[in-house]
Formats: structure tokens, C-alpha cells, sequence
């Protein structure tokens, strides 16, 4: 199986109990550019489909383009934010 077809199997087994939220550590990092924008695509796709939460790692600008929030972290800390941020909810 190649390295896109692992990320759309893995991609797959995360959704099956449903989730609320999707945590992926550079899913991307082993595939070439093409096969990774379009496994970003499918799980923003998923995201937007499913109603769930993606929290992706990447240290690749191609890919952050394909967020709706991007936050760079140095040291733990957040040092620059980009895209949509939802306004707060009254408590």
C-alpha cells in the first residue's frame, strides 16, 4: 500500500467511533506535495462533512494554506495567529 493509501486507511479507522475530534501529528510527512495536499483536502473535506474537529501538525506553509486556523507555536507558545477564530460563547 502506498504512503497516500496508509493516511486514507488511517484517515478512515479515526472516524469510525465518531469522534468530536481529530489530532494528526504531521500526517503528511512522509508523502510527496501532491499526495499530501490531497490528503489535507480529504480530511478538511471529512471536517466539514462530519462536523469534527482536525487539530493538524505540520511544519509544511503549502498545507497551513488548507487551514481555517493556524497558530505557530515557539517554545510552547503561541507567537502568531492566522484565519478564522470563532467569537466567544457567553457562559
Amino acid at each position: 500500500m502506498s504512503g497516500g493509501q496508509q493516511q486514507r486507511v488511517a484517515i478512515a479507522r479515526a472516524l469510525a467511533n465518531q469522534p468530536a475530534l481529530i489530532i494528526a501529528d504531521e500526517p503528511t510527512g512522509q508523502l510527496d506535495s501532491d499526495t499530501g495536499r490531497s490528503i489535507m483536502q480529504l480530511l478538511r473535506a471529512v471536517v466539514r462533512s462530519e462536523g469534527v474537529t482536525a487539530l493538524v501538525a505540520t511544519h509544511d506553509p503549502q498545507l497551513m494554506e488548507l487551514a481555517d486556523r493556524v497558530l505557530d507555536l515557539r517554545d510552547g507558545r503561541i507567537v502568531e495567529e492566522s484565519g478564522a477564530v470563532a467569537p466567544e460563547q457567553p457562559a
